[in-house]
């Protein structure tokens, strides 16, 4: 069930919460929360600055609680992403935070790989690729800003797990979709609201 967008603005705030907390050297505690923020859910936490990437981190299966996947997300986003530095306490006031609450993955079933473009919905299906003990996902606004694709979309995840673009075409890998419901900050700190993406097949 969808979230409302005053439960999509708490976990928005959550997550600029949580990166201050850490900014200041305090461990912030998830408040109480009920009904679908204390669900088990996948979620992810990307951060912007000035239009560019910051960090990007989350969690793809519904593992924890989701107000606590949002706080750990956030934090792990900020300081752990691996290719970036950690965030400065002077790009606080800077960084757009966008939360994405994920749908459970679903296995795509095909009998010839060649199929695999039919069964994604750009701008509505992220996606995940397994092959090879590697794994790599992508997000589904990730696909839309940057016009892929069904075909397209399905490579760059391929990529993103350190395969070869075209190893979605074997048999060797194992490909999930799943759906995202999005909050996004309109500027740091500010009113948020859910965005909506466009959706087109193949």
């Amino acid at each position: 069930m969808d979230l409302t967008l005053e439960e999509g603005k708490f976990l928005v705030r959550l997550a600029r919460e949580s990166i201050h907390s850490s900014l200041q050297g305090k461990r912030m505690e998830v408040p109480p929360v009920s009904g679908r923020l204390k669900e088990k859910r996948g979620a992810f936490v990307t951060l912007t600055e000035e239009g560019e990437l910051r960090g990007c981190i989350g969690f793809p299966y519904p593992l924890l609680p989701l107000a606590e996947a949002v706080a750990r997300a956030a934090v792990s986003a900020a300081f752990e992403d691996p290719r970036f530095t950690s965030l400065r306490p002077e790009e606080f006031s800077k960084i757009l935070i966008e939360v994405s609450v994920l749908g459970p993955p679903e296995i795509i079933k095909v009998k010839n790989p060649r199929d695999y473009p039919k069964a994604v919905v750009v701008g509505k299906h992220g996606l995940i690729v397994e092959a090879l003990g590697t794994s790599g996902l992508l997000l589904p606004q990730v696909a839309v800003e940057w016009g892929w694709d069904a075909e397209e979309f399905l490579s760059q995840t391929c990529m993103k797990a350190g395969l070869l673009p075209d190893m979605w075409l074997t048999r060797e890998v194992r490909i999930s979709r799943f759906t995202a419901q999005i909050f996004s900050e309109l500027a740091p700190g500010g009113e948020v609201v859910e965005r909506k993406l466009c959706e087109s097949k193949g």
